[in-house]
């Protein structure tokens, strides 16, 4: 019996053994694609390939691709655990040819690997083509040599393949494998009547070959294409011969292991083995998004975490587990996988601590959460209905996901308000929206999609030096639309075959600079105002004509701002010495997860839960400036790949990288500060950054920190007004430097008692104000404006009186201390036994109203400010009305 990884290895060495160029799974966070919330198939990093807008050194690839689905069309999270075939996180083999071989080839290899390597049995297999592609069926016949009668025309729906609306389309053929009559659904069961899992789909082969216009026609591609992907779960458990995905070895040591640390055991009860396998599932996931560096929070991808962890650890509590669990779950992923995929043993601590994290966060909310819902649906017996915002307030409060609810509620037999929760959360939704939506790399793949459709290329020589000629091989207007001239005052884009200006890319904002004509006959010149890079070979400038008239063809002297340029790599340099000194400092659990590099300043991203101490923020501080005043000589070098990442050079997840790839080292043949894979600009030596000033450290999302800095010059500048600012201090406090710390400490001291002294004579001056008293309805009805006051005064008298009576209604209101005349506030106060009348919250929203405000709080008492201190009168007399009504 073939193990999960030997089918991985097999697939991969077959294609390798075709020319095939082994390529690294990519991250689960889409590079090229901001539509995409997760990597969900092979081919999405190829996608630009497939496009047009991308070359690279070869022209057949082979991948082991991790993917995630979880949202959209493909949201299955409902099944998962509870199939024989729903997952969240997968691998899907696949092979590509991009313009190379099409479809003989293709079908050649499929065969050749599920019959020949894996050894199916020819007659189980079937095949399914588009309906119209009679090429396929006659490659299948007369190539693989499979009988007709086994071959199916099926529609569009199900043998159609398109990247969107528009764009690269084809049809597609899949291989079949049949498990016999008693997997059948009934006797209708067949290949294209029914979804069954009596006739298995393991293995789609797509013939990319038209291109879809707008308007649905289609025309043939001039380099067809092929995109094939095989779900390694799927083919395991056929290949293993077990009728689920979860008994396959890919699943059973997870779910083993996790029935060891439950103490319970697998086909024991059909309740425990939902557990186990959404458990075992949602594990994988878990650590691999991880991994790739998404944190739980409540936005976009990081949301979906959080969901995968709370459904997982819910699941736990319901076969006994009581304490934090999935992070040893994830370890254990890591331990089982890592050999594959090695940034999973990289960061298994910090995978580790993030989940106990937020699994012990989860803990002490879950209990209540489910106190509550049990009330509701008790409440609800008849209807065996939930209100969405019932859900909703499960999930805001309790941080339940809907999908715990899901599970709850379908197992009691009552319905969800799924809509009502939607609208509840459609703010938030639209904010996770513009998250991940936002979050790929800026789409100048459509701005320059003819440039790049047509291989242009530039040569980037900026390393070297800051001033080069090169001739105008394209010349675009300000809506990157060919172009015939540039006249005066005119914006638009000039690539030219050659370029030292280095363009926006890995977080380093592009350069800028001047631009002139060579030309004995033309005069012109143009400020280059933006440098960006669309492509890695493709280098574009956003130009303004300053004088004169640019003409394609034409050959132009090009001079990068030097000062801007040095200011630049002063910053990039900086942020590879911060790298270097927050993983010394915090631990090798730090990862970058973003960065921007500008000539005014930096700002680093990365990965670590907590906040930095002041000590630690002061010890990275002093490692970056010792390394500068080291000056350390900064050497770049390209290298292939795996060298490079055998020196131990830091790589980015998710960043794309050749097989060829640059080096930068900081540091001696003795010594090494740092070493990461990168393509921007860089200082010579690490003492001409000058000076390092970090300016600020915060969170930016759960699990991810910000750190912003100064240098050079920008840094000095900082400096010298802290000092400025110190000495006018000092000027009005009378005192030096050093001692204005402790000079502020006792004003502060000071205004404290003073402040303290103010509001116990407010208070006390309050009891000579007028209190009006009245029964109003039964209800003994208190009121009474105040001088005035702060709101922490107010709360005191409220106390003071409060303490006087049993039971009534009490509302007092004062203008504030500081704004009498723009600001009150008002305190409402209903006691125990009235509550089945009157709650504070439900009467305060009214009476708060002519203040110009709102208010809420507990049943006993809420509080509400507002604009209009004139108000408070009639605030009284909306609350006497709401008592007698």
């Amino acid at each position: 019996m073939l193990t999960a990884q030997e089918i991985r290895q097999k697939f991969l060495d077959h294609f390798k053994k075709y020319g095939h160029q082994e390529v690294a799974s990519s991250s689960l966070i889409p590079r090229d694609d901001p539509s995409l919330l997760f990597t969900n198939a092979g081919m999405v990093q190829f996608k630009r390939l497939f496009l047009g807008q991308e070359k690279r050194e070869y022209t057949r690839a082979t991948t082991a691709q991790k993917c995630l689905r979880v949202g959209g069309k493909h949201n299955d999270l409902d099944n998962v655990g509870r199939t024989a075939r729903h997952h969240t996180f997968f691998e899907m083999l696949g092979n590509f040819s991009f313009g190379d071989y099409f479809k003989e080839d293709a079908i050649r290899m499929a065969w050749e690997f599920v019959t020949e390597v894996l050894k199916l049995p020819k007659e189980k297999l079937y095949v399914t083509i588009y309906k119209d592609d009679d090429e396929a069926f006659d490659l299948w016949v007369n190539v693989a040599g499979v009988d007709p009668n086994r071959i199916y025309r099926l529609g569009e729906k199900d043998n159609f393949w398109s990247m969107g609306d528009t764009g690269p389309c084809g049809p597609c053929s899949e291989i079949h494998v049949d498990q016999g009559a008693d997997m059948a659904c009934g006797p209708n069961c067949g290949i294209g009547k029914c979804d069954c899992d009596r006739f298995l789909e393991i293995w789609n082969l797509v013939f990319m070959q038209y291109n879809q216009a707008a308007d649905g026609t289609r025309t043939p591609l001039p380099r067809p294409s092929i995109d094939t992907g095989m779900g390694l779960e799927r083919i395991s458990a056929i290949c293993q011969g077990v009728r689920s995905n979860y008994d396959t070895d890919l699943f059973q040591v997870f779910i083993q292991y996790m029935a060891g640390l439950a103490g319970v055991k697998y086909h024991d009860s059909p309740d425990t083995d939902t557990a186990l396998r959404v458990i075992a599932d949602h594990s994988r996931a878990i650590a691999f998004m991880i991994a790739d560096g998404i944190l739980p929070s409540n936005e976009g991808r990081s949301y979906i975490l959080r969901r995968l962890i709370r459904r997982a650890y819910r699941f736990g509590r319901l076969i006994g587990m009581q304490e934090p669990f999935l992070w040893k779950m994830a370890l254990k992923v890591a331990e089982v996988m890592g050999g594959q995929y090695p940034e999973l043993n990289e960061r298994a601590d910090f995978m580790s601590r993030v989940v106990r994290e937020e699994e012990e966060r989860f803990g002490q909310t879950l209990d209540k959460g489910l106190a509550l819902l049990e009330s509701e649906m008790a409440a609800r017996a008849s209807e065996q209905s939930l209100p969405g915002d019932v859900v909703f307030r499960l999930y805001d409060t309790y941080g339940f996901p809907i999908d715990i609810v899901n599970d709850i509620a379908e197992k009691r037999g009552f319905s969800v308000d799924t809509k009502g929760f939607e609208d509840a959360m459609l703010e938030q939704r639209r904010r996770a929206r513009a998250n991940w939506k936002g979050s790929g790399e800026k789409d100048l793949g459509a701005r320059f999609a003819r440039l790049l459709e047509d291989g242009l290329k530039s040569q980037f020589v900026g390393y070297d030096t800051l001033s080069a000629s090169g001739r105008i091989a394209a010349l675009l207007d300000a809506d990157a639309a060919p172009a015939e001239s540039l006249g005066k005052g005119d914006e638009g884009y000039i690539v030219a075959n050659r370029t030292p200006f280095y363009g926006a890319s890995g977080g380093q904002e592009g350069d800028t600079g001047e631009m002139t004509i060579l030309s004995a006959e033309e005069s012109g010149k143009a400020e280059v105002i933006e440098t960006l890079k669309p492509s890695p070979e493709l280098t574009v400038m956003k130009i303004r004509v300053t004088e004169g008239r640019f003409l394609p063809d034409e050959e132009v002297q090009m001079e990068v701002c030097r000062e801007t340029r040095l200011a630049s790599a002063r910053s990039h340099t900086c942020t590879h010495l911060l790298h270097a000194a927050l993983r010394r400092v915090l631990g090798d659990h730090v990862r970058q997860a973003g960065s921007l590099v500008t000539p005014e300043r930096l700002r680093f991203d990365f990965s670590h839960i907590a906040p930095m101490t002041d000590e630690e923020l002061k010890q990275v501080e002093h490692d970056v400036n010792a390394a500068i005043m080291a000056n350390y000589p900064v050497n770049s070098r390209v290298m292939p790949r795996e060298e490079a990442l055998g020196t131990g050079a830091m790589a980015l997840f998710g960043e794309k990288y050749g097989d060829s790839v640059r080096v930068v080292t900081v540091g001696t043949d003795e010594y090494t500060e740092s070493r990461e894979l990168c393509g921007g600009t860089h200082l010579a030596t690490t003492g001409q950054a000058g000076a390092f000033v970090l300016l600020s450290e915060s969170g930016i999302s759960a699990g991810v920190r910000r750190i912003e800095a100064l240098t050079g010059w920008n840094a000095l500048s900082h400096i010298n007004r802290e000092r400025a600012e110190l000495a006018q201090l000092s000027g009005m406090l009378k005192s030096r430097p050093e001692e204005v710390p402790a000079r502020v400490e006792n004003l502060l001291k000071d205004n404290k008692a003073l402040r303290r002294d103010l509001d116990r004579a407010l208070a006390a001056s309050s009891k000579n104000d007028a209190m009006t008293e009245e029964t109003l309805n039964g209800v003994l009805v208190i009121t009474g404006k105040l001088s005035p006051m702060p709101i922490k005064t107010l709360r005191e008298v409220m106390d003071d009186v409060r303490s006087k009576h049993a039971s009534g209604v009490i509302c007092i209101a004062a203008p504030d201390a500081e704004n009498p005349e723009g600001k009150a506030s008002l305190i409402l106060h209903v006691s125990k036994d009235l509550h089945g009348r009157f709650t504070a919250p439900s009467l305060i929203k009214a009476v708060a109203a002519p203040i110009g405000g709102s208010g809420g709080g507990r049943p006993d008492q809420a509080q509400a400010g507002g604009p209009n201190p004139s108000g408070i009168d009639e605030a009284f007399a909306i609350l006497k009305q709401q008592i007698t009504a």
